[in-house]
């Protein structure tokens, strides 16, 4: 495989937040701008557990793709909107299972870009592609010479789908569907979004996000939105189901538990059939 080929489409905006730098000074990562740390600072008002939410999403990301490879052995991930790169990265968990895992990395926000393709100079079987998750088309072709679908894939879309709009083709459930139509029986999928049942914190969340990211962002959905997603002919939830993700296979971690519960990071994992 060579090198990852992602190029800067556009300037990175330091004076907008965008959520995948909100995300990383979540995380307690140092690849933001004031504008992003600023953003949190008006997000924990409505969201005072975002922290701890953000800590619990990044535990399940790294526990779910560990199962994936231990248990189904499965060597390919493609991680749709991935953000930027921090500890114990997709392609680090998969290989320390499966050294000759193979995962394609899809975001197009120009700094995850930028920082993706520096961090993976030195991993051949690991790449980011400069792409909309929603334009299932051009990554499709992007995956040519990178990922067999010929074989299964492990298709994640972790914390990513809130940042998608209810419009058109490009909806969450549309874009599930249509990865699902190009994978075989054997490979799995992965949903999770930010939840709650909350109206006042689903609106209050989703317009400061819209505000701040200049429209990049969907909304905070429902527990039954999530089940609606993987209401999909073809897949099948495995256990544990679809749950808060601090609850799904736990392990010795102990997980930073949110002091406040006005909202989940919600979902699982599902079989191909």
């Amino acid at each position: 495989m060579n090198r990852n080929e992602a190029d800067w489409q556009e300037p990175i905006d330091r004076a907008r937040p965008s959520a995948a730098r909100m995300y990383d000074f979540l995380l307690g990562g140092n690849r933001n701008y004031p504008s992003d740390r600023k953003a949190v600072e008006e997000l924990l008002k409505s969201a005072p557990s975002s922290r701890e939410l953000a800590l619990n999403n990044r535990s399940f990301l790294i526990r779910v793709v560990r199962h994936i490879a231990r248990h189904y052995g499965i060597k390919q991930f493609i991680d749709h909107g991935s953000g930027l790169p921090t500890q114990s990265n997709v392609h680090e968990v998969a290989q320390a299972v499966h050294p000759d895992a193979r995962v394609v990395y899809v975001d197009n926000d120009p700094m995850v870009l930028g920082y993706g393709r520096a961090v993976l100079d030195e991993s051949p079987n690991a790449v980011i592609l400069n792409a909309d998750m929603a334009d299932t088309t051009a990554i499709m072709a992007g995956l040519e010479g990178r990922i067999d679908l010929t074989q299964p894939v492990a298709a994640l879309f972790v914390s990513v789908l809130h940042c998608v709009p209810d419009r058109d083709n490009g909806d969450p459930k549309a874009i599930i569907e249509r990865t699902v139509d190009l994978l075989i029986p054997g490979s799995v999928v992965v949903v999770c979004q930010l939840v709650s049942d909350d109206t006042t914190v689903r609106d209050a969340v989703t317009r400061l996000m819209q505000q701040q990211t200049g429209g990049k962002w969907g909304r905070v959905r429902t527990e039954a939105d999530v089940h609606d997603f993987f209401d999909i002919d073809r897949l099948v939830v495995e256990p544990p189901g679809l749950v808060d993700v601090t609850d799904w296979r736990p392990d010795a971690h102990a997980p930073a538990r949110q002091a406040t519960l006005e909202w989940l990071e919600f979902g699982g994992l599902a079989r191909v059939v």
